[in-house]
């Protein structure tokens, strides 16, 4: 078991309820030292390192084992996993695993900011329709 940080569309409880196959407890956490990007004509982000950003997501705690091959294959090739410190709101630090790009995928980010508010408005039904990692689960 362990702690996974999202921070795009992951953040939707019902998506990764579909994706990891549990409902897990979640709190608000911030990731220093990163900054979250659009991905060119996705709805998702990934996250690229920047000393100066951080970036707000949520952090879902005691992932079962067994939820981590979902995630590995629902994120694919373009993601990797790492571990990071994460700052809880209300206080402390908390390891958590969370998806970085791959450097060689680094080409098909947007130089914008991606914005969880909007895509629950206008990118998450086609997300979901859409999206090929669905289809590895």
């Amino acid at each position: 078991m362990g702690n996974l940080f999202a921070y795009g569309t992951l953040m939707c409880e019902d998506i990764m309820i579909d994706v990891s196959g549990f409902r897990l407890p979640h709190a608000v956490g911030t990731l220093k030292g990163y900054s979250r990007r659009s991905v060119t004509g996705e709805q998702y982000p990934a996250i690229v390192p920047d000393k100066k950003a951080v970036v707000r997501g949520v952090v879902y705690r005691n992932v079962p084992d067994a939820a981590w091959d979902r995630l590995d294959r629902f994120e694919g090739e373009m993601y990797k996993r790492r571990t990071v410190n994460i700052e809880l709101n209300g206080g402390g630090l908390l390891q958590a695993e969370t998806y970085i790009i791959h450097p060689r995928f680094l080409d098909r980010l947007d130089l914008s900011d991606w914005d969880f508010d909007d895509f629950v408005a206008s990118g998450k039904v086609n997300f979901q329709k859409h999206y090929k990692g669905y289809r590895s689960l």
